[in-house]
């Protein structure tokens, strides 16, 4: 399962500052999802992906809310298959119907966790993907 990293997140008091990705990940950047560990406050995901620093692959957890368009997806990169192996997960999934349903859980969590993290409204102009995706053209 892949997912993409959120090209905005809303930070500091009441959510009303916005940045860009997340400390360790640009916006817009393909996380392939490896592990869960549900019952979290916002249900982290163990992820492999390309650092925003050095673009070397890191594996690191992240939070549902900073992730979205989970998909299922084949990979090819041996560097991510290595990884995988080393988080003692035997490997990632082999295909797209491996994945295809479970995809779809994730999604509608992160954007609940979205939702309900912060108590107020959203700033003004804010470039989160709800509002990106609610803006006309």
């Amino acid at each position: 399962m892949a997912a993409t990293v959120v090209r905005w997140r809303r930070y500091g008091d009441g959510g009303q500052e916005l940045r860009p990705g997340t400390k360790s990940c640009r916006g817009g950047s393909k996380m392939h999802v490896i592990a869960t560990y549900p019952g979290t406050a916002h249900e982290q995901l163990t992820t492999i992906g390309r650092g925003r620093r050095t673009g070397t692959y890191i594996t690191i957890g992240m939070a549902t809310r900073n992730l979205r368009t989970f998909r299922s997806v084949p990979v090819h990169s041996p560097t991510v298959l290595r990884l995988c192996e080393e988080a003692g997960v035997g490997g990632c999934l082999s295909g797209r119907d491996d994945a295809g349903e479970p995809a779809a859980l994730p999604g509608r969590l992160a954007a609940e966790y979205r939702a309900t993290s912060w108590g107020a409204p959203h700033p003004l102009p804010c470039r989160c993907h709800e509002c990106l995706t609610l803006s006309p053209g």
